[in-house]
């Protein structure tokens, strides 16, 4: 079924030609020029301003792995252990903050900052005000929004923990010391893994640090590009970037190995050990999470937004760029959907040392941070020819989608894909149906939810990217992030809160459509 001229081939065979070309091409551009410009430049990579960048980053990256590490692990451990009322609720709620666009929630945090300013001026005590454009104030941002990882990695290593391990436990020591002895030194690594892949996210982040005016490589790369037009260096300064991503990523992946497809519990299919007088501790626990990353931002923007005197007015002052978001990132999830599942497909029936290295290259790839992949975007097809023609059109967003979030798609589509057994394939060839119709009435009938995860996350993953984006959009052509982030400085408060909570309503839409159907289908 394999052979070189089967439809199999020919279809997973073009799904990763396409995926070279839109994911690993610019960052092989980005490696082979920062390499050349190293060697040029070698100089701009030891001075005092690198060194400061490289200090900030890392303490952004560090401090946000472990507060966020902090937040969400307790929480997964709330999810897989203790007994909730609507437990799959309690999950796409606290889930929430990731899909949500960084800079959303930091824009909430300026605006209470600046609420506390006002409120220090009249009682001569500081409050949030000078907490809020800091590097502590990028890093409490950038853990509300990433702790969900931890969070759902947590739940998955737990919940694949053999449960008799902990009967066994539970008959000689009380619910704590199991607790510390037993679970989670086995969830431990999972829980590392996520960690580590917070910290390349935080590195990677543009839109918190910008808006708040932390200096930091991402936005000093943004700064280099796009403001002094001096390409050289900004790719100098991908270099440190990108090779600490690229490393920290990989070693994630490893450590999680085929963990990252496979989360079925444990062998003996037992139920999982309840700790049953947690409940209210962990109930109030939740809320105060959901509090603070969720519902207090959305009332901080809420408020702001009260003050607009038309929202028919701002909503038509920005429907090109709202048009023009919507109509992307549905073409971005439907595109990287569309070929992911071939990519996940294959990556579902390779040998286990193959899928490896397929899931550390898939990490490694969404882990590049999003002004690198712009810089290697322009590098790539601003030039003469066919690539030429797609430069400086709406074809470049989503090229930047694309090349970001595809390999989410993929590892998605991948995880789905693996619960299809090959001898369904197999019956079905003996039957005698062809390869595209056992897929098409086989296999993607079975893997039609992990299909329309896949489709939603990069929706609103696209739906809210900045990074790239702001970096390759054409002359006069905007995106409702891209509008929202450069209005900040000028436009007033109430405008710019209320087109942040359109943005805010337009990704919770889908994700609540489709946190119902995964209740409905899978309640607890």
């Amino acid at each position: 079924m394999w052979g070189l001229r089967s439809s199999r081939t020919l279809a997973v065979t073009g799904a990763l030609a396409a995926f070279t070309l839109l994911c690993v091409l610019p960052l092989a551009y980005m490696l082979a020029q920062a390499g050349t410009a190293a060697a040029t430049h070698a100089v701009l990579l030891l001075d005092a301003r690198q060194r400061t960048l490289l200090l900030n980053t890392a303490a952004l990256g560090g401090g946000t792995a472990l507060l966020a590490t902090l937040i969400g692990a307790p929480l997964g451990f709330v999810l897989a252990r203790v007994p909730l009322r609507f437990k799959p609720v309690w999950r796409v709620a606290l889930a929430a903050p990731l899909l949500l666009p960084p800079y959303v929630i930091a824009l909430a945090w300026v605006y209470l900052g600046g609420s506390a300013g006002l409120v220090a001026a009249a009682t001569g005590r500081d409050l949030l005000s000078g907490w809020t454009y800091s590097l502590p104030g990028a890093v409490v941002v950038l853990s509300l929004v990433f702790y969900p990882l931890s969070m759902l990695t947590t739940e998955v290593a737990l919940r694949r923990i053999e449960p008799r391990i902990e009967e066994a436990a539970f008959v000689v020591a009380p619910p704590g010391r199991v607790l510390r002895r037993i679970t989670l030194p086995l969830a431990a690594p999972a829980v590392g893994a996520a960690a580590l892949v917070i910290f390349v996210l935080a590195v990677s982040e543009f839109g918190v640090p910008g808006l708040l005016r932390v200096r930091v490589f991402t936005t000093e790369v943004f700064t280099a590009f796009a403001a002094l037009y001096d390409f050289s260096r900004a790719t100098i300064l991908t270099l440190p970037l990108l090779g600490l991503s690229i490393v920290v990523a990989a070693v994630a992946a490893l450590l999680v190995g085929e963990r990252l497809l496979v989360t079925r519990r444990g062998a003996t299919g037992a139920r999982p050990v309840a700790f049953e007088g947690w409940t209210r501790r962990a109930t109030g626990a939740a809320w105060c999470v959901l509090a603070v990353a969720l519902v207090a931002p959305l009332a901080v923007l809420t408020r702001e937004a009260m003050g607009v005197p038309s929202v028919t007015a701002i909503v038509k002052g920005s429907g090109e760029a709202i048009r023009s978001s919507l109509t992307l990132a549905a073409a971005g999830a439907t595109v990287a959907s569309g070929v992911a599942v071939w990519i996940g497909y294959a990556r579902a029936r390779a040998r286990r040392r193959v899928g490896v290295c397929a899931d550390v290259l898939l990490v490694v790839l969404f882990a590049v941070p999003s002004t690198v992949v712009g810089v290697g975007l322009i590098g790539v097809w601003n030039r003469a020819g066919v690539f030429g023609r797609v430069y400086g059109t709406d074809g470049m967003l989503l090229l930047a989608y694309l090349a970001r979030f595809l390999p989410v798609a993929a590892l998605a589509l991948a995880a789905g894909m693996r619960y299809v057994p090959a001898s369904h394939e197999e019956a079905a060839a003996v039957g005698g149906a062809g390869w595209w119709s056992t897929m098409i009435h086989v296999v993607l009938p079975q893997v039609k939810l992990a299909l329309l995860a896949a489709w939603v996350v990069v929706f609103i993953l696209a739906f809210g990217e900045l990074g790239a984006s702001i970096l390759v959009a054409p002359p006069g052509e905007s995106t409702l992030p891209i509008r929202i982030y450069t209005i900040i400085a000028n436009a007033p408060a109430a405008e710019v809160a209320a087109l942040a909570l359109l943005q805010t309503a337009v990704v919770l839409a889908p994700l609540s459509l489709l946190a119902l159907g995964i209740a409905i289908r899978r309640p607890e």
